[in-house]
C-alpha cells in the first residue's frame, strides 16, 4: 500500500489521518514517529525537513509543505527528483486577504498615531483621506496577491501590483520585472509584500527600495523576515522617510525581548497569523492533489526548485 507520511503538529496530524482513511482508503496516512516499513513512504508532510527523516525514506517522490511558502524548508536535503508542492488553500487565502486590508485600513487611517496619543492622553485628529486618494502596491502576484487585490478593491483605493513576470488583474494597474519597478514603487503610498523568499528577494527592502517610495509611505509585510533589513526600516521610519510598518514577520521568530521593534512607535506587530493554514480545510486540498496524482494530472501548488517557488 502507497504511505503517506505527517510531521509536525500532532492533532492535525490525528484529523487527516481519520478524514483521508475516509476519503482516500488506498492510502496509508501515517504520523511521526510511526513511519512503519519507510519503504512504502512516497509522500512526505511536513514544515520543516529533518535529514536523518529524509534519508530513511528511499522511495519518497512529494513533499507537501504545510505552508504557503516553501523557504522554510532545507531543499537541499531532498534528492533531485522529489517533487515539491506548497499548500494553496481556502484558509491561507483567505485570512491572508483579510489582515492585508485590516493593515492597509489600519495603516490608512492613522491608527498607529492615535493608539500612541491615547496612551499618552493627547486627543488630536489627523486629516482624513478618502481610500480612492491612498494607493496601495501589492508585490508579488501570486494566489495570495491577487486574493489580497480582490479583497482591498471594494474599499476604493487605487490599486497596483508588481511582479516578475506580466500579469493581468482586474481593478489593478500591474507592473512587471525590473524595468518597471521604479515606477511601481514610486507611486505606493501602502506597500504589501507577498513575494516568495528566494536568494533574489532577500533583503529587498532595504534602504534602496525604502528611498524608491513616496516619502512618508507605509510598509506592510506579511511574506517572510528575510525580506526585510531590519536597521534600514528602523532608519527609515526614524527619518520620516517612511511613516508606518506593520510587520508579521521576523528573523528570528519570535524577536527576542528587548528588540528595537517592540518599542518603535510607528512599528505594529503581530505573530505571523496574517495566513493561516486551517486545518480543517486545508486537508481537502491535500487530498485533491493525491487525487490528481493518482490520476497523472498536474498538482496545484507544485513549485519550479530550481526558481524556489
Amino acid at each position: 500500500m502507497t504511505a503517506i507520511l505527517h510531521t509536525g503538529d500532532a492533532e492535525r496530524g490525528t484529523l487527516w489521518q481519520a478524514i483521508v482513511a475516509r476519503e482516500l482508503p488506498d492510502i496509508d496516512f501515517r504520523c511521526w514517529p510511526d513511519v512503519g516499513d519507510p519503504e512504502d513512504i512516497r509522500y512526505l508532510i511536513a514544515w520543516t525537513l529533518d535529514r536523518d527523516l529524509v534519508e530513511k525514506l528511499p522511495n519518497l517522490e512529494i513533499l507537501f509543505s504545510i505552508g504557503a511558502g516553501v523557504d522554510q524548508l532545507d531543499l537541499s536535503i531532498l534528492p533531485p527528483h522529489v517533487r515539491v508542492v506548497r499548500m494553496i488553500e481556502s484558509g491561507i487565502t483567505n485570512t491572508m486577504a483579510e489582515y492585508v486590508a485590516m493593515a492597509a485600513l489600519t495603516l490608512h487611517r492613522d491608527l498607529p498615531t492615535y493608539i500612541a496619543r491615547q496612551r499618552q492622553g493627547v486627543w488630536e485628529p489627523e486629516d482624513v483621506l478618502l481610500c480612492s486618494e491612498r494607493t496601495v502596491g501589492v508585490m508579488g502576484l501570486g494566489e495570495l496577491g491577487r486574493a489580497s487585490i480582490a479583497k482591498l478593491a471594494p474599499l476604493g483605493f487605487r490599486l497596483l501590483g508588481w511582479s516578475r513576470s506580466r500579469t493581468d488583474i482586474s481593478g489593478a494597474a500591474c507592473f512587471a520585472g525590473p524595468y518597471e519597478f521604479d515606477a511601481f514603487l514610486a507611486q505606493c503610498d501602502i506597500l504589501v509584500c507577498l513575494l516568495p523568499l528566494t536568494d533574489d528577494t532577500r533583503g529587498i527592502l532595504c534602504r534602496d527600495f525604502f528611498e524608491r517610495m513616496p516619502r512618508g509611505s507605509s510598509l506592510i509585510n506579511v511574506a517572510r523576515g528575510g525580506h526585510l533589513v531590519q536597521e534600514d526600516l528602523i532608519e527609515a521610519l526614524d527619518s520620516g522617510q517612511l511613516r508606518y510598518a506593520m510587520l508579521d514577520v521576523a528573523i528570528p521568530e519570535p524577536l527576542p525581548a528587548g528588540h528595537a521593534f517592540y518599542d518603535h512607535p510607528g512599528i505594529f506587530l503581530t505573530p505571523h497569523v496574517a495566513g493561516v493554514t486551517r486545518k480543517e480545510t486545508a486537508v481537502f486540498s491535500l487530498i485533491a492533489n493525491l487525487q490528481r496524482e493518482a490520476e497523472g494530472t498536474s498538482l496545484v501548488g507544485e513549485i519550479d526548485r530550481a526558481r524556489g517557488y
